[in-house]
């Protein structure tokens, strides 16, 4: 493969980048800013601020793995195995009897089914075993201050983090999570936590690192805002029908982007892909095209799954969530009736 200089200079710069960056944030611009922006927050002076940050470090790894996520560097091959296989499914059976009851109080209030909060829970940490191994913090300190691409972005979550404090009573300097910020149960990151995180147990306290019962209320509550559409279908499987394909004009439907529905399934029928599972023909979908194991997969793709890529914008991700939600409702079904 051919690299222009210009392109190998940005690599090589970008590359470098976090050693061209002060690595003493309490020396840099942005944490003056912060400062500032935090001046009338509860504990949060200036001396709060500089005990907090003189610990507060860089970390590589941090910027080399957002360089390069999963969901936009592997085929649907590539990704499904990570995801869905027996101990994940057994995992989510396992969750789902632990916390019945839980599970049936959140789908009852929120209209979303069990099987989807499992998933979501099953995908982000393994029901609770893995929530990540970087300090919040230094996470979003690194990519707020460091990461140009999406700098902005992160700056605000890590104001959002800090006002946790006050509002969720998290330690601010032992907080573990993802190398993008994120925490708890759901890996939800910090303004999800203030936005969409509910006292599930009526403790008094919102707990989503610890206390599995906030987490699945707090998902189901996230579903419910972004609107969930109780009883509907999500996505299903679609076939190429060679007497009415048309090659071009399908293409043309095929939804690259955030898969926001925009289509009527007979748009899709027209140019020669059927639903497999026979949606009604004036349903509003999407089509998206993802290369498996065994060659090409056509799905069809309704609001649901759309929902589901709020939580995570990544069309394998909300794949996953969705199939291996399926896996485990059809098990626990099974175990149910036998």
């Amino acid at each position: 493969m051919k690299i222009t200089a210009t392109i190998f200079i940005f690599l090589l710069s970008f590359s470098l980048s976090g050693l061209l960056f002060s690595q003493d944030y309490l020396n840099r611009p942005e944490f003056e800013q912060l400062v500032k922006s935090l001046e009338n927050s509860p504990n949060l002076d200036r001396d709060r601020l500089n005990s907090l940050f003189s610990s507060v470090k860089q970390q590589p790894k941090i910027l080399e793995a957002i360089a390069r996520p999963a969901e936009k560097t592997k085929t649907w091959a590539e990704y499904r195995p990570i995801f869905i296989h027996q101990q994940r499914i057994d995992g989510g059976i396992a969750f789902w009897k632990e916390h019945q009851e839980t599970l049936l109080r959140a789908s009852e209030k929120y209209n979303v089914p069990p099987e989807i909060i499992v998933a979501i829970i099953g995908v982000e940490t393994r029901y609770g075993t893995q929530k990540g191994g970087y300090r919040v913090i230094d996470a979003l300190a690194t990519l707020g201050f460091d990461y140009p691409p999406r700098s902005a972005f992160f700056y605000k979550e890590l104001e959002q983090f800090l006002l946790l404090e006050a509002y969720a009573r998290i330690d601010l300097e032992k907080t573990m999570g993802s190398y993008a910020g994120a925490m708890g149960y759901g890996q939800f990151i910090p303004s999800s936590y203030r936005h969409y995180a509910v006292d599930f147990n009526n403790d008094g306290k919102i707990d989503l690192l610890h206390d599995p019962v906030d987490a699945i209320g707090s998902v189901a509550n996230y579903f419910d805002k972004h609107g969930w559409k109780k009883g509907e279908a999500v996505a299903g499987r679609a076939r190429i029908n060679s007497a009415h394909y048309n090659q071009e004009a399908l293409a043309a439907l095929l939804n690259p982007g955030p898969l926001k529905p925009e289509h009527h399934v007979r748009d899709f029928t027209k140019y020669g892909l059927e639903s497999v599972d026979h949606f009604a023909g004036k349903e509003i979908a999407s089509a998206i095209k993802l290369a498996g194991i065994d060659g090409d997969e056509y799905w069809i793709t309704l609001h649901n799954f759309y929902v589901i890529t709020r939580y995570n914008h990544s069309r394998l991700y909300a794949m996953s969530v969705f199939q291996l939600s399926q896996l485990i409702k059809t098990k626990m079904d099974y175990e149910i009736a036998y």
